[in-house]
Formats: C-alpha cells, sequence, structure tokens
C-alpha cells in the first residue's frame, strides 16, 4: 500500500488518539513502562504499514495488536525474570503525569495487583485486563483473544479469584498515604515498636535492585524481622536524603534523594490489617522517568 501524505496523517491521527489506552493494556501486561513504550512503537509501525482501506474500527484492530503483542512479550519477560538478580518490582509510572493512565479502573494498576497479576498466565492476564481495567465487552475480547466467549468468561472467573482470593481489601488512598507518612517517621527514627505496630502478620518489604546497587536480595517477612531490619538501616539510610512525594501507580510514594541524585522510589501496600508489603525500588534503570519535576518536598 502506498500511503499519500494525507493518509498518513489520518493514520497518526487515529493512533495517536488511542495511544493512552494502547499504553495502558500494554503497561498493565508487562508492568513496565520501558517495555510498553516499545510495544505501542511496535503497533504504531504495524498500523504504518497495514491496509487501513480494509479496517472497519481501527480502535479494535490496534488493540487487538497491542494485546496479542503484549501476550508474546510477556513470554519473553517471564524468561528474562527467572534471571533477574533479587525480587522483581513492577516499573512505576508517575500518574500525576499521565492522568489517562491514572483515571483508568485502579484496580489492575496497583503495585499489589499488578504483583498477583505476574501469576496469571497470559492469557488470564490479557482476558482480566481488558475486562477489568477498560470494561471491554466478552466478545470482543473474545476477538482479540481468538477465542470463544465462554472460555474467555472462565479466563476471567479465574483471574478475578486469584486476584480477589489473595488480596486483602485495599486501604483508602488517604489511609495509604498516612500509613506511609507514619512509616517513614518510626523508619526514620529506627523505632522498632512503633514499626511493629503499624505491620500486618505477614508483611514483606521487597527491595528491587538487579545487582546495579547494594540492597537485599532476598524479601524480609515477617513482622518483627521488617522492624529489625529498619532498625537496624536507620543508623545510616536516611542521612543527608531528601524527601518528596509522589503519584506512582495511582498511590502515594516517595521520591529518596542523596546528593541531588534519586536513590530510590519507595511506598507501601496497605489493608485494614496494616502494611503488608514495603516496596523499595531501586532498580535505576526502572525509576529514570519517575523524576522530581512532579513531586513536592514532604
Amino acid at each position: 500500500m502506498t500511503d499519500s501524505g494525507a493518509d498518513l496523517e489520518a493514520a497518526a491521527a487515529v493512533f495517536t488518539s488511542l495511544r493512552p489506552r494502547l499504553f495502558g493494556i500494554a503497561y498493565r501486561m508487562l508492568s513496565s513502562a520501558a517495555e510498553a513504550e516499545d510495544l505501542v512503537q511496535e503497533v504504531w509501525l504495524r498500523w504504518q504499514t497495514t491496509d487501513r482501506r480494509a479496517v472497519v474500527n481501527p480502535a479494535a484492530f490496534l488493540a487487538t495488536t497491542t494485546t496479542r503483542l503484549a501476550i508474546n512479550a510477556l513470554q519473553s519477560a517471564r524468561v528474562r525474570r527467572e534471571t533477574y538478580i533479587g525480587p522483581w518490582l513492577p516499573e512505576p509510572v508517575d500518574t500525576s503525569a499521565d492522568p489517562y493512565l491514572g483515571a483508568e479502573r485502579g484496580e489492575a494498576l496497583e503495585f499489589a495487583a499488578l504483583l498477583l497479576m505476574e501469576k496469571l498466565t497470559p492469557s488470564e492476564r490479557a482476558a482480566y485486563v481488558l475486562r477489568e481495567a477498560f470494561d471491554y465487552p466478552y466478545g470482543q475480547i473474545a476477538e482479540i483473544l481468538q477465542s470463544t466467549e465462554p472460555a474467555v468468561r472462565q479466563l476471567v472467573s479465574r483471574a478475578r479469584k486469584h486476584v480477589a482470593g489473595e488480596r486483602r481489601t485495599p486501604a483508602t488512598a488517604a489511609a495509604q498515604r498516612e500509613l506511609l507518612t507514619t512509616f517513614l517517621a518510626a523508619a526514620r527514627s529506627g523505632d522498632m515498636a512503633a514499626l511493629e505496630q503499624l505491620f500486618a502478620a505477614d508483611v514483606t518489604s521487597m527491595s528491587d535492585g538487579n545487582g546495579m546497587v547494594r540492597v537485599s536480595r532476598r524479601p524480609v517477612v515477617g513482622v518483627v524481622r521488617v522492624a529489625r531490619f529498619l532498625t537496624a538501616i536507620s543508623t545510616w539510610f536516611w542521612d543527608d536524603i531528601d524527601l518528596r512525594w509522589a503519584s506512582t501507580n495511582g498511590q502515594t510514594s516517595v521520591v529518596i534523594r542523596h546528593g541531588g541524585t534519586v536513590r530510590c522510589v519507595l511506598t507501601i501496600s496497605a489493608s485494614t490489617e496494616g502494611i503488608d508489603r514495603v516496596l523499595w525500588m531501586f532498580n535505576p534503570e526502572k525509576i529514570a522517568d519517575v523524576t522530581n519535576q512532579r513531586a513536592t518536598r514532604s
């Protein structure tokens, strides 16, 4: 197909209008903003060379292409994560800088949900994301996945049961921020008793560095162990640091800077039982885009 300038301009306009949704699908599938960006770029290249005169519904065509490429990419991503050094965490996205991403249903965007979705099969994850985050009809999801509607309903049902079965009721946004604020005060002062009162019984502290920075390569699990770990590092970790609030994945996070350089992005997941996960994102390749441009000093 030979494109005229007007044809290509029209194709670009369609793609640009749909791009936020395509990125949202790709990110929720891969939990990586960098990989999602690459994937959406691949969709754009394919869209340029497609016989667009034969495409009745560009939005459906582009969502289908994105989802199928994401399923393939997820297979490769899982292989790479098998050799990841230490705990792997989703790449944070600044939802204050991307209102569209944050405006979609938040259930499939928060860190706790993304971690649970890692345990789903690629098809289950695709069906769950399309249904829960974007409210696609079952029939359309079946077309995207080249499956049947009953089979898709089963995929979504299994995914819901898995995610809901392991996830507690999340704390409200206000409660999550208050807990994070209290946590920071206790962690910085090394107040072990105060830390223990904040935690759920199975609290886990996970540090993602992929061998690029010196952090714990194993999750720290349990109230006493996590409190002791935080008390131990309180004697040096917080020296000369600068804290700034940020909004990542729809949650309040804090960007920890030292000497003008971002050291890590820290957040928590919490329920009515207390803080169940403390998530430290140190991997510089993952936090490069979470700058302090939109963050505010604490």
